[in-house]
């Protein structure tokens, strides 16, 4: 039985809960916290030093805290039954047809870029093309252009793929940005995403020197997620709330009292503009004014970059007292993510 399998098994816990894996460490141990808490899903952590933590949101939960690099294997080897991590990391990371597979990415936190950067003096250096021809003159010369970075299966695939075909990998447990100054590696494969830190140590990233856009991302164990239904009960609470949160992102509540003589009435005037109309259509209650007019209150969940629209649409129709409130979650008919996930387990 292969090593992978038997962690695997070793993953089944008496207690039936769910393990998710989060950074302990880097850029992205406070941003996947932050984003947890605004999908109302916040870690207790009892001490710093503990490394592990719970979602008191959800029963059956528990947290363990692993280095970001470590995350992907934690989950393929079924220490691990769902992690959040960079997609860089998991597309580096995860065996070819193993256990780990990807449930949500995108998720709006831990953006960056894998990025091919050169130093500052090689001014004639500014395409991967020219990359290539360098690297050329390198092996005509008796050596090969030194690569400096952590992401050897992704950038070497992307220089095969630019015809960047004689180059060798720089061992590298440090910083990358001092390879070339310290004179151990030409050029730099790393995460950037401002492109300060490049630009302090005197490096440029290529124009088409892109390898990867990465944001945080939840993976899972395929095996554990299909043999345990309390498991994957678990999970779909992860899942549901993570999407509805992201969906909501786009949308704002906004609501007015609106004068007319009956509902059906005001409905037809706040559905003259499409804007208005929002997820379903607007929701209309009688207000009982102490003057005795006849107020109806109008609210409706319409996407954020309409909301200057929908204000003044109000307004025309004679909208008092418009308010307007960030929704917290937007569930849909069903989760797509889930859905999906039932698909790619043979369940669904």
């Amino acid at each position: 039985m292969a090593k992978s399998q038997r962690r695997t098994f070793n993953g089944e816990r008496s207690n039936g809960g769910l393990r998710l894996a989060v950074p302990s460490d880097g850029e992205m141990y406070e941003p996947t916290l932050r984003f947890l808490a605004e999908c109302g899903m916040p870690v207790v952590r009892p001490s710093a030093r503990r490394y592990t933590a719970s979602i008191p949101a959800i029963d059956g939960l528990e947290v363990i805290f692993q280095r970001t690099a470590d995350i992907t294997s934690k989950v393929e080897d079924g220490n691990a039954d769902l992690g959040l991590v960079g997609y860089d990391r998991y597309v580096e990371g995860r065996v070819e047809g193993g256990e780990a597979l990807l449930i949500l990415d995108g998720l709006g936190f831990g953006a960056c870029d894998l990025v091919i950067a050169v130093p500052d003096t090689w001014m004639d250096v500014d395409s991967m093309a020219d990359l290539a021809d360098l690297s050329v003159e390198f092996r005509e010369s008796g050596r090969e252009l030194r690569v400096a970075t952590k992401y050897p299966r992704l950038v070497g695939r992307y220089l095969f793929g630019h015809g960047v075909n004689y180059f060798s990998m720089a061992a590298v447990t440090g910083t990358l940005e001092a390879a070339p100054a310290m004179g151990y590696a030409d050029v730099i494969a790393d995460i950037s995403a401002s492109g300060v830190t490049l630009r302090e140590n005197h490096l440029r990233r290529l124009d088409d020197g892109t390898v990867l856009t990465s944001e945080g991302a939840l993976v899972g164990n395929r095996t554990l997620l299909k043999r345990h239904a309390g498991r994957l009960s678990i999970a779909r609470e992860i899942i549901e709330r993570i999407e509805a949160h992201q969906a909501a992102a786009g949308y704002v509540r906004a609501a007015a009292n609106v004068e007319g003589r009956s509902e059906e009435e005001v409905a037809a005037k706040v559905l003259e503009r499409p804007e208005t109309a929002g997820l379903h259509g607007p929701t209309i209650a009688r207000v009982y004014a102490p003057d005795g007019r006849t107020f109806f209150s109008v609210t409706v969940y319409v996407r954020r970059s309409d909301l200057t629209a929908v204000v003044d649409h109000f307004r025309s129709i004679g909208g008092a007292s418009v308010t307007v409130s960030s929704a917290d979650y937007v569930f849909g008919g069903e989760s797509a993510a889930y859905a999906a996930l039932l698909r790619e387990l043979g369940l669904g």
